[in-house]
């Protein structure tokens, strides 16, 4: 079978306005030839070289890669899993966004060793701009805790960083259902030049998500522009079938997700997996109660980091989660599929 290069990531994917924006093919391209240029977030550019292409070289890791290259295979609903409970940090953490329970889970795992680096994403504290970065201390997970993930940004090019510039070998990734399936296709290839990434990769922890949106479309444009509300003023966004913004002065403004339709990210209407099936372990806000967390447990690698912040004090759960809640949710995503 002919390997699938660069160009047919460009034709299938990128001119059709189906990319993601995940970041995985800028990650793995071995060349340093994919990247998001500056101001252009519709999808990534090569700079005028491939592997494949140019030179005749066997290539094609950014196919291999691309969450978004078999979109009749992505997930819809809750996928499967083992369990689902409701939970809680058992330690302060001040910015968290539910129950602080990811950040729980992953500062257990750096403090016992059984990770040694975190692909997520953290944002400017002023100006809440995001960006994708490599963390390896268990205090600065903790002090960047809270969901960044409303934002578009191509979290899994840091992932490059990690495993190839620091040499990085057991890694959790943070992400959205894309980053998660990207993930998985990397883990599952037998793509030579994938391997590495594969091998690396410990744990995936994917986030709910209905929809992801542009920083500059929403914050210069909708809020500030239109709701007079400045970055610096915001303490945190939450979605839940709506936009929640939370303010420093403890007020709280919802907008519906129907007047936010400029600011979504094109890729994302074409998902319909908002529980991010391809995870070891997925998070989100909806289902559980009030400073809880709901994680829906998928393998045993999930099982295990779990049970390995309960033994270890950092975790609490519970099984007081509103599953309803959630297949409503996941139900109106999957329609996209039909629509």
């Amino acid at each position: 079978m002919e390997t699938k290069t660069f160009k047919d990531l460009e034709s299938e994917v990128w001119a059709t306005g189906l990319c993601s924006g995940c970041g995985a093919c800028v990650a793995v391209c071995p060349a340093d030839a994919i990247r998001f240029a500056q101001g252009a977030t519709a999808m990534p550019v090569n700079i005028g070289y491939c592997k494949a292409d140019n030179d005749g070289v066997p290539c094609g890791a950014c196919y291999a890669a691309c969450p978004r290259v078999d979109m009749a295979s992505q997930g819809t609903m809750l996928g499967s899993y083992r369990e689902i409970v409701a939970a809680r940090s058992i330690f302060a953490v001040e910015q968290k966004q539910s129950g602080g329970a990811v950040t729980a889970i992953l500062e257990s795992a750096l403090d016992e060793g059984l990770i040694d680096a975190v692909v997520t994403v953290t944002a400017d504290p002023w100006t809440m701009r995001p960006s994708s970065t490599v963390i390896t201390s268990s205090e600065v997970l903790v002090r960047h805790a809270g969901s960044r993930y409303s934002w578009w940004v191509p979290l899994l090019a840091s992932l490059k960083e990690a495993v190839v510039t620091r040499k990085y070998r057991r890694v959790a990734v943070v992400g959205v259902p894309c980053v998660a399936r990207a993930t998985q296709r990397i883990r599952a290839s037998d793509h030579e030049l994938l391997r590495p990434y594969a091998k690396a990769i410990r744990l995936v922890v994917g986030l709910f998500c209905t929809e992801i949106f542009d920083y500059a479309n929403l914050i210069e444009g909708k809020l500030q522009s239109e709701h007079r509300i400045d970055p610096w003023e915001i303490r945190r966004l939450d979605i839940k079938g709506r936009l929640d913004v939370y303010l420093q002065d403890e007020r709280q403004i919802s907008i519906p997700l129907a007047d936010l339709e400029e600011s979504v990210r094109p890729g994302c209407r074409v998902c319909t997996d908002f529980t991010a099936v391809s995870a070891d372990i997925s998070a989100g806000a909806v289902g559980s109660p009030e400073g809880y967390t709901t994680l829906v447990v998928r393998n045993d690698i999930g099982s295990g980091f779990i049970d390995r912040a309960i033994r270890r004090g950092k975790l609490a759960t519970d099984d007081s989660v509103d599953l309803p809640a959630i297949e409503r949710l996941a139900a109106r995503k999957a329609q996209r599929r039909a629509e």
